[in-house]
């Protein structure tokens, strides 16, 4: 029985045949399939503005499309290695670098790639610097704050021309303290270097101080850039639809020529029909559904092979918002029908979610028996993280006790009606949510739990503006330190503190000093208290740690545990210009 969704498959997979049939000398069928890499997803892409990427969707294309100054070295996530930069300079007891970029270099346009560029870049990622953007801690370490000139009305034209411009050919940042973790966060996807000439060609921001007020905080996810992306990698695009992006190796590319000439990402909703793919040898990547998938319908399958035991570098975890906005509470009341904005703010129905949380089960049905209880959003891979501190335990006797406590007893009698979201398409979190679900309905025939699937740009969007009562939460890392996960999770300045709509001064005091000081011990411990008093108060619904499981045709060659970097490239580790197919 044919689908819609595997005839929209059909017709997409024809065109791509078609595409990389043009582009074989030899017009061979097998030398087709060995040219086009097809990828199978349930999200939606939300952008290719590299200014506002930041999220791994987007992200896994804009890196094939973009360059950044450097990147990570093989499969390290500490040592860094150049790439559009050659060599570089600190100084000034690490206030000023000085990058001396790259000759020979071409964008997709055919400009040529100087430092006005990166100087553009930079200018524009500390003017725009929204909300769905990683340019906050960016600003953090060029201009001081997060925050952009709207918000912070210390920042002018001189502070963002002074922290970044030219000397000649050679690119110079200026700092107003030394900040260790500078050069990775250059390495974040979202600092690729854009082509300034075509960006204000079609519409973009001139660059100038005359413009730039009217630029900032402006919302890149649709801009031009966004439609029409001209950057150095290795790979342009071809076209982007609502169900597919197609990109093809850039004949100009500096580097090496890449072994793959096309790229399909498909959107795939359905797991089942990408599956079928996946086994037939149509999709030579998907999105599984993690390791119960892979384990019980793909290990051992012809064709396929799975490399198990990466390094797990994310945290995860369901988030409860103290101060939701707009409608999405029911009836705004304590009776049965809704939750009042604050329902979150009262600490006892924090911990009732979270002891209601069966993270044993989680693990066996959705890891495969694999991973464990977290203490903090933190990766357990990470400096900073504690393992001898103990976890939130699943205790339904606890919960109970919670609950019952919880609005002086009002929610216990009155009972609740509360939604939680999840990305559509994603089994494991679909299948956390329905555990949650199960559980905080049995403990009180009053208590409704609505999960309701959306897709990622919404959830992203009403995260963002604090819309969301509860919602899958996950962060990989922009660069490689703790503090890239225990500021966004837990302090008030924090990007995800939208989701949780917390003011705790406490942890905020803990993070300051921690982002002070380089005394790994003393940061070490403050990190254990943040996880020690974030656990007490209950702000998130822990997660386990999951170590990495991928499955991918055989015929797609260049991904190993040598080879695989988490800090770059989800799906494989390794970008697509590394990477061939037999």
């Amino acid at each position: 029985m044919t689908t819609p969704a595997t005839k929209m498959l059909t017709a997409v997979a024809l065109a791509t045949l078609t595409m990389s049939l043009a582009a074989c000398s030899g017009g061979s069928q097998a030398n087709s399939a060995k040219s086009t890499l097809v990828v199978q997803e349930s999200a939606d892409i939300p952008t290719l503005d590299p200014g506002t990427t930041y999220d791994t969707g987007s992200g896994q294309i804009v890196e094939n499309l973009y360059e950044t100054l450097v990147t990570y070295k093989g499969n390290s996530i500490r040592d860094l290695a150049p790439l559009l930069a050659t060599e570089w300079q600190e100084n000034q007891d690490g206030r000023e670098y000085r990058f001396t970029l790259r000759d020979g270099v071409k964008f997709h346009s055919g400009n040529a790639f100087t430092c006005a560029d990166a100087e553009y870049t930079f200018r524009r990622n500390l003017v725009t610097n929204t909300a769905d953007s990683g340019n906050w801690f960016l600003s953090e370490s060029l201009l001081g704050t997060p925050s952009n000139a709207s918000d912070d009305q210390s920042i002018t034209w001189q502070r963002i021309t002074d922290a970044v411009k030219c000397d000649g050919e050679t690119l110079v940042f200026s700092l107003p303290k030394a900040d260790p973790a500078f050069l990775a966060k250059l390495a974040y996807t979202g600092q690729g270097i854009v082509d300034s000439k075509h960006a204000i060609q079609i519409g973009e921001w001139d660059g100038t101080e005359a413009t730039w007020k009217a630029a900032v905080g402006k919302d890149l996810t649709g801009s031009p850039l966004a439609q029409q992306p001209s950057g150095t990698g290795a790979y342009k695009l071809v076209e982007k639809t609502a169900t597919a992006v197609t990109a093809t190796a850039f004949d100009g590319y500096w580097g090496d020529k890449p072994a793959i000439t096309n790229i399909l990402i498909q959107k795939v909703p359905e797991q089942a029909a990408r599956l079928q793919a996946f086994e037939k040898g149509d999709a030579d990547l998907i999105e599984t559904g993690g390791r119960p998938v892979i384990d019980v319908q793909l290990r051992g399958k012809p064709g396929i092979a799975v490399l198990d035991g990466l390094p797990d570098t994310s945290a995860f975890g369901i988030s409860m918002n103290e101060a939701i906005k707009g409608g999405n509470i029911g009836s705004g009341k304590l009776d049965g029908a809704g939750v009042p904005a604050n329902f979150f703010s009262d600490v006892n129905v924090r911990r009732g979610f979270v002891a209601a949380f069966d993270v044993p089960t989680y693990i066996k049905e959705v890891q495969g028996g694999e991973g464990d209880a977290r203490n903090v959003l933190l990766p357990d891979t990470f400096p900073g993280y504690d393992a001898e501190l103990d976890g939130a335990k699943f205790n339904l006797d606890a919960a109970r006790s919670a609950f019952q406590q919880a609005w002086g007893g009002q929610v216990w009698t009155q009972g609740f009606t509360v939604n939680i979201s999840y990305r559509a398409g994603s089994v494991s979190a679909q299948t956390g949510m329905e555990l949650l679900k199960k559980n905080i309905e049995a403990l009180n025939p009053k208590f409704k739990v609505n999960i309701v699937s959306k897709e990622w740009s919404e959830i992203i969007k009403g995260s963002n503006q604090g819309t969301e009562a509860m919602v899958m939460t996950g962060w990989s890392p922009d660069y490689a330190d703790p503090d890239n996960f225990v500021t966004t999770f837990y302090a008030s300045t924090g990007y995800y503190h939208p989701r949780i709509n917390v003011k705790d001064p406490q942890i905020d005091a803990w993070i300051t000093e921690a982002r002070s000081t380089t005394d790994t011990a003393r940061r070490n411990d403050l990190y254990k208290q943040v996880a020690e008093r974030a656990l007490d108060q209950a702000y998130y619904i822990l997660m386990p740690s999951n170590p990495g499981i991928i499955a991918y045709r055989d015929t797609v060659k260049g991904i190993s545990k040598d080879t695989f970097n988490p800090m770059i490239a989800f799906r494989t580790g390794t970008l697509w210009k590394d990477l061939s197919k037999s």
